[in-house]
């Protein structure tokens, strides 16, 4: 039998793993486009604070782990996909054939359309290449401009900080983490940033960047400001990586649309991790998240339904966990509440702490919190366990700091009064 997998990230490397473990006689073979061995994009801030050397955002030990699994690695970019040849093409010419094919190419950055992206000075930050050149540029007291504070954005952020940066940040929505956090506790998170010394600017956007004598560029934003920046760096967002399935025949919507098998329209071909439009545990949609639980997770269950050993995905909870400067955020599941629901609030702005639940009846659907981290797993327990909280429900309403008392009752039943 004869793997091939596309995409050298965690979903990839796991997936391989996974087949080596079901069957230890197939051919396992990831193909790459980067020149380095697969390693996990997010490491790369703890590279930009100086914390791991290059090395640390590798996987797994490239000198001995895959060929130790007999799992061969490919450094090319794939051209097309030939679902009825069942061969995969290479941009150095060559081909491949398979009986059992993986797509787990991931994303890639979205260029927002602000003229003067093609200068030196900016970068995204989403592969070792940007990492190195944001090294290069990052110095200590330089003027860095990072446009948008999404999930990505803000782990960027923290980076840059520890880096010694004079740095701005330009966010379109009117708070930080829009898509993980109410306007309440982003709002808390952009504060906490501005009280550390960060020049956080929401409801602001970059017009264009233009070249400066100096070696700096301008940034000229919506609201008629300009900033200098010796660097630039953009997060806005990431989109699936389908090129190659141009002509394949395979159901491309938001991703690659797979079944609870994360079996493609092609039944030889699967997909996972970013590039998958996957089951979603809260709505029973089929989503992409680009979040690296969900990518391993659906590279292990994909393999093992390539090697034969038929198993079910049923979803994954949503969920992001972010520490921005010592101020830890979290959003789980359905944070942003469902028509009908019911929603407790706690919401100290003093001592940066904010909770904020989310029921559906008697069931938490959704949980977000910034400040209190000591019950992060319980909140993703109970979203997962769909746990009917009868009375706890009302208490939780009351004081939604009770979350630990209600998890403890509810699963075993112990009649707390």
């Amino acid at each position: 039998m004869q793997h091939i997998i596309i995409g050298a990230g965690p979903a990839g490397v796991v997936a391989a793993e996974t087949l080596r473990k079901c069957d230890p006689a197939a051919s396992i073979t990831i193909i790459g486009d980067e020149p380095e061995p697969p390693y996990s994009r997010m490491a790369i801030p703890y590279y930009l604070s100086d914390n791991i050397e290059e090395s640390g955002n590798y996987l797994r030990d490239p000198d001995e782990h895959y060929s130790k699994q007999n799992i061969e690695l490919v450094q090319q970019k794939v051209e097309k996909i030939d679902t009825g040849a069942k061969q995969i093409s290479l941009a150095d010419g060559s081909s491949r054939a398979y009986d059992k094919l993986l797509i787990a190419t991931g994303s890639s950055p979205i260029s927002p359309p602000i003229p003067g992206l093609d200068l030196p000075q900016v970068h995204s930050c989403w592969t070792l290449q940007d990492a190195r050149a944001i090294i290069e540029l990052a110095k200590a007291g330089a003027n860095v401009v990072l446009i948008g504070a999404g999930f990505i954005g803000s782990i960027i952020l923290e980076a840059l900080v520890k880096r010694g940066v004079k740095l701005s940040v330009v966010e379109t929505g009117n708070r930080m983490v829009p898509r993980m956090l109410n306007e309440k506790a982003g709002g808390l998170l952009k504060q906490w940033c501005v009280d550390k010394g960060i020049d956080v600017r929401t409801s602001c956007s970059v017009e264009s960047i233009t070249a400066g004598d100096s070696g700096e560029v301008q940034v000229s934003l919506s609201d008629g400001s300009k900033l200098s920046a010796a660097l630039v760096i953009t997060a806005t967002g990431v989109k699936p990586n389908v090129d190659m399935l141009d002509g394949s025949g395979i159901k491309v919507e938001q991703g690659v649309l797979v079944n609870n098998c994360m079996q493609t329209s092609n039944s030889d071909v699967y997909a996972a991790g970013d590039v998958a439009q996957g089951m979603d545990f809260s709505t029973g949609n089929f989503e992409v998240q680009a979040i690296q639980p969900t990518a391993t997770d659906h590279g292990r269950i994909a393999a093992l339904n390539m090697s034969g050993n038929t198993t079910e995905h049923h979803g994954t909870v949503n969920m992001n966990i972010l520490d921005t400067i010592g101020l830890v955020s979290c959003s789980f599941g359905l944070w942003m509440g469902v028509d009908g629901g019911e929603q407790a609030e706690l919401y100290n702005a003093d001592e940066f702490q904010y909770i904020n639940l989310q029921f559906d009846g008697n069931y938490l659907v959704g949980a977000s919190s910034i400040g209190k981290t000591q019950h992060i797993g319980v909140l993703r327990g109970l979203i997962e366990s769909k746990i009917d909280l009868g009375k706890w429900k009302n208490r939780l309403m009351k004081d939604p700091t009770c979350i630990m008392e209600a998890y403890i009752a509810s699963t075993q039943e112990l009649g707390y009064s």
